[in-house]
């Protein structure tokens, strides 16, 4: 048996792998982008097969660093998406994935809260109403596509897909799963008849085998072979949701840790023994010991969102010069915001570009800037918008606060933001609490090539990763600094709610016809 470990994580707007000895010395890395469809407003979906070549280039990239022998085995993890992809009969893609950001399900959510017992289905489900979830996107593909329902006759998320193409076998881990709400009964770790009953969602269109994260679904075949330039035989695990394998690789494996995942999103997620469960928050088994151990998170539907946004439709001239100076444009958009005070003077930035998640749960929010005048440039607005996604993890905290989960003192950042001096710094203002970031920032796929290691027995525990991984030194809150912010976010947080009613209008309006 060979002794690299591969690990890859298929993400909203990236593909990332990693080749890994069971030591944590990293071997390779390899990347693809790609995009997202956004045929209406707040709709955003994938097409699977889109994942699928971005994972087996990134595999076949890693596999030709080394001897294929020599993989002892791969995991995917993935994005949450949403709906699962719908395939027909012949495992064949029926319409693309409804993936996490699409909210087109709001009749659906309506139908929920009126016809199903509200309280029940939290009970079993430990989840809420909202059409982040993924049982609302599959209702809105049964009620607004019945040519499509027809043809369907399975929901598989991202991850397992990819492990479907691979293997042949069919498989939805733990944590994906949980991620669903709805159909998941979180306490007995099994599809709930019940739910499913309720909301009119057939089981045999869930996959029948639940697997933990770390448990090897199947070998790779002969055409998963030819795909992905793994060796036929090669074992691959079932991986899990992005968010919870983020935290895995930030070290987070006992009860207390808590890690703020700012990708695309905002994922500030905690582990605890089912103490945690909450309506404001998502709640799933986590991808190590998902018997006994829970992953809760809150968060932002934007955090690199907005910063990609700012740089391809206002950062222009910082990606000219970036590229003249072989610099990231990142880089310096943030020396640009340095230089702005603390509060942007007067400016504040609501970030629901893509309406809301947990704890607001509002699909019809929409972005702001909030006192805008004559004198602010566009730094102004980028620092507001590196403040907004500070503001929305501290209200994200403190969701988990309210509700008694075990907050540890400190709070790791993964993910781009964790890339951002000035960000990092903001964050911790901004939230009042120590934060570190990870050295060398590979995230899920490193937690992905540890499970490999669990599974193969290359590596002993869990508690390895610690091993693997190097903080940097604590960003504490400045006095004066976060005395400042003290005032902007009362005002952030009023904000919503003096600007709820016109938020939602303008959604309203934004899906009109007008031509």
């Amino acid at each position: 048996m060979g002794e690299l470990l591969l690990g890859v994580d298929v993400g909203t707007q990236v593909t990332k792998g990693v080749l890994v000895r069971p030591t944590g010395e990293v071997v390779a890395r390899a990347s693809r982008e790609y995009g997202v469809l956004h045929p209406q407003p707040l709709w955003a979906e994938q097409w699977p097969d889109v994942w699928l070549e971005a994972a087996c280039a990134v595999i076949r990239e890693l596999v030709s660093t080394a001897d294929p022998r020599a993989v002892a085995g791969v995991c995917i993890s993935g994005l949450y998406g949403g709906s699962g992809i719908p395939l027909d009969e012949k495992m064949r893609p029926v319409r693309p994935c409804l993936i996490w950001m699409d909210r087109r399900a709001t009749a659906e959510v309506r139908w929920i809260m009126e016809n199903v017992d509200l309280d029940r289905l939290f009970a079993v489900t430990g989840n809420w109403v909202d059409s982040y979830y993924g049982y609302t996107k599959i209702l809105w593909i049964k009620n607004h596509e019945p040519h499509n329902w027809r043809k369907t006759k399975l929901f598989l998320p991202p991850n397992a897909y990819i492990v479907y193409r691979l293997t042949g076998e069919v498989a939805i881990d733990h944590s994906s799963a949980g991620n669903l709400g709805g159909l998941y009964d979180i306490r007995r770790h099994s599809w709930s008849e019940e739910m499913a009953e309720a909301l009119g969602i057939p089981l045999e269109v869930m996959p029948q085998r639940i697997v933990s994260s770390a448990e090897v679904v199947g070998e790779v075949s002969e055409e998963g072979a030819g795909l992905s330039g793994l060796r036929p035989g090669t074992p691959v695990l079932a991986g899990g949701i992005d968010a919870p394998m983020e935290t895995l690789a930030a070290g987070a494996f006992s009860r207390g840790d808590n890690v703020a995942m700012m990708g695309t999103s905002t994922c500030w997620g905690i582990i605890h023994r089912g103490e945690g469960f909450a309506q404001e928050l998502v709640s799933m088994p986590h991808v190590v010991d998902p018997e006994t151990l829970y992953y809760t998170w809150a968060g932002s539907a934007t955090s690199g969102a907005l910063v990609r946004w700012f740089r391809d439709q206002l950062g222009r001239g910082e990606v000219l010069r970036a590229g003249e100076e072989g610099r990231d444009p990142y880089s310096i958009l943030d020396e640009e915001a340095a230089a702005v005070p603390p509060g942007c003077e007067g400016l504040v930035a609501l970030p629901y570009f893509m309406g809301e998640r947990a704890p607001l749960w509002d699909p019809e929010a929409r972005g702001a800037f909030v006192g805008l005048t004559l004198s602010h440039t566009r730094a102004h607005l980028f620092r507001a918008l590196l403040e907004a996604g500070a503001y929305s993890l501290r209200h994200a905290i403190e969701a988990g606060v309210d509700v008694n989960l075990p907050v540890g003192e400190e709070t790791v950042v993964v993910g781009g933001a964790a890339k951002s001096t000035l960000w990092l710094q903001i964050i911790a203002d901004i939230t009042g609490r120590p934060i570190r970031a990870l050295r060398g920032g590979i995230g899920a796929p490193l937690a992905d090539a540890l499970l490999v290691g669990l599974a193969t027995g290359l590596v002993e525990a869990p508690r390895a990763i610690k091993e693997w991984i190097t903080y940097t030194d604590p960003i504490r809150p400045d006095p004066g600094r976060r005395s400042v912010y003290e005032r902007y976010y009362r005002l952030y947080r009023c904000l919503y709610h003096v600007l709820a009613d016109t938020l939602h209008e303008l959604s309203r309006l934004s899906q009109e016809k007008t031509r």
